[in-house]
């Protein structure tokens, strides 16, 4: 891939957030996630690149834009797939609360894993677990196994999970095995890139959440050079059938960092679109506007964290043509 893309996505990213954190607190989550998908589809056409979305918003019939399948860019340049979430935490912004981002993974084309839409038990980890964690074993086991490799006593170690029904047992283990656990409204995502950052307090990912999330959750920690482990966890006879369809006969299948993002390079974008303990979300003031961005790449191990600087009165549209960048 070039590594002009890096850069590039970085303008992807930054257009969704703007257009979606105008709706932040208002309580009209499709507003806000039509908002920040058109912004993205917009930049994308600016893009030198031949991009296939292999993870966004839905089959063509189910999503009017950016659905599996579409073709992304200027079709000329790289090959890739494309991952996207334009607004991961579309709830979250129309609560006002924390964590939203607008998300992009990309990596040379046949390398992502087309993760049916679907839910997905997953634990995630930072560098210093790698290779310590087992999906398959007990959750007391895996948070001793990160207490050591970090370095912690039990009680230190923090466990994000979402906030839902279907973990109460699973937030009853954590507590049983002594540790302590930070509830998120949603985004697991950035609950899972969160765990390779120190500054954030957050230590290990567990639960069930999108299968989809979970392909941009692994491009971004193979950047990081964290982990991830995943088993689908299809919810009726349709969705066993669809994952029998992509040759997952065993439902317990492990997928491993190799299973989800295969190749050697990726690169991963997410801008703030409210506050979060990674990003800065949007701030507006006037005909100005602020943004914050994380951006990496795995081939070179390059995270770069961009503070933006937006003249909405010079750029109301979000975007200029390619003549006029």
């Amino acid at each position: 891939m070039e590594r002009s893309l890096t850069m590039e996505l970085v303008r992807v990213t930054e257009a969704a957030a703007l257009a979606s954190a105008r709706w932040m607190g208002r309580g009209k989550k499709n507003e806000a996630d039509d908002a920040a998908t058109t912004a993205m589809r917009t930049v994308f056409d600016t893009i030198p690149m031949e991009g296939t979305v292999v993870i966004g918003e839905g089959e063509m019939d189910e999503a009017p834009m950016l659905y599996i399948g579409e073709e992304l860019g200027m079709g000329n340049g790289p090959t890739v797939d494309v991952a996207v979430d334009p607004l991961e935490g579309t709830s979250i912004v129309a609560q006002g609360t924390w964590n939203a981002l607008a998300v992009i993974a990309i990596a040379d084309k046949g390398t992502l894993l087309h993760a049916p839409d679907m839910y997905m038990k997953k634990i995630a980890v930072g560098p210093e677990a790698v290779g310590k964690i087992d999906i398959t074993a007990s959750v007391s086991d895996n948070l001793h196994a990160v207490a050591k490799a970090k370095n912690k006593d039990i009680t230190d170690v923090v466990a994000v999970v979402l906030d839902r029904p279907r973990h109460e047992e699973l937030i009853k283990e954590i507590r049983e095995a002594g540790a302590r656990i930070k509830l998120i409204p949603d985004g697991d995502v950035a609950g899972a890139v969160n765990t390779a950052f120190d500054h954030t307090g957050v230590d290990i990912l567990l639960g069930i959440g999108g299968a989809p999330e979970g392909v941009l959750a692994a491009t971004a920690l193979k950047c990081l050079e964290g982990e991830i482990q995943g088993q689908l966890v299809p919810s009726n006879e349709v969705e066993r059938e669809r994952c029998k369809k992509m040759g997952i006969d065993d439902i317990n299948k492990v997928f491993y960092m190799d299973d989800f993002c295969s190749g050697d390079d990726a690169i991963f974008a997410a801008s703030g679109v409210t506050d979060g303990e990674l990003l800065k979300g949007v701030q507006f003031k006037g005909q100005a506007a602020t943004t914050q961005t994380v951006v990496m790449r795995a081939k070179s191990g390059t995270v770069r964290f961009i503070d933006g600087q937006h003249s909405l009165k010079k750029k109301p549209n979000l975007v200029l043509k390619p003549q006029e960048r």
